[in-house]
Parts: C-alpha cells; structure tokens; sequence
C-alpha cells in the first residue's frame, strides 16, 4: 500500500472509532465549500458534475474513479446528492 491509502485506512478507521452519527447528507455537505447559497452549491455541482464528465482516462484514475462511476455521478440532477 501507498502512503496515502495509509492514511485514508487511518483516517476512516479513527472516524468508525469515533461513532461518527452524521447521515450521508450532513457528511456531503461538510465536504460543501463554505459560505454557499442553496444556489451557488446547485450551480457548483452543475459544473463539477459536467467537468467529471470531461475526464480523460489517466485523470479518472488519478482520482480513483471509473469511467461508469464518473459518468452515473456526472449525469445525476444538480439538486440531487
């Protein structure tokens, strides 16, 4: 294993320690970049969803992703999770 996955494995196993109670909706919203409207969060998706769509192969793989994963997230509603 890589340093970095190291650290993941560290970081959720001290997160599953912890009794983390967040449902999933709290916990994608944490990852949200503060000070955003309801709108601006919406237009953000919008356009990180369609620039995942954009990805070439080697970058997909850089960010762990595969092609059909990319692709079901990228195609998913601005308003949806």
């Amino acid at each position: 294993m890589n340093g970095l996955s190291d650290v993941r494995l560290a970081l959720h196993s001290q997160e599953l320690e912890a009794g983390q109670k967040d449902n999933s909706r709290q916990a994608l919203m944490r990852n949200a970049p503060s000070g955003l409207s309801r709108w601006d969060l919406f237009w953000q998706r919008l356009h990180t969803r369609k620039a995942l769509l954009a990805l070439t192969p080697d970058q997909l793989k850089d960010i762990g992703l595969t092609r059909e994963q990319a692709r079901e997230e990228g195609l998913k509603p601005f308003w949806r999770l």
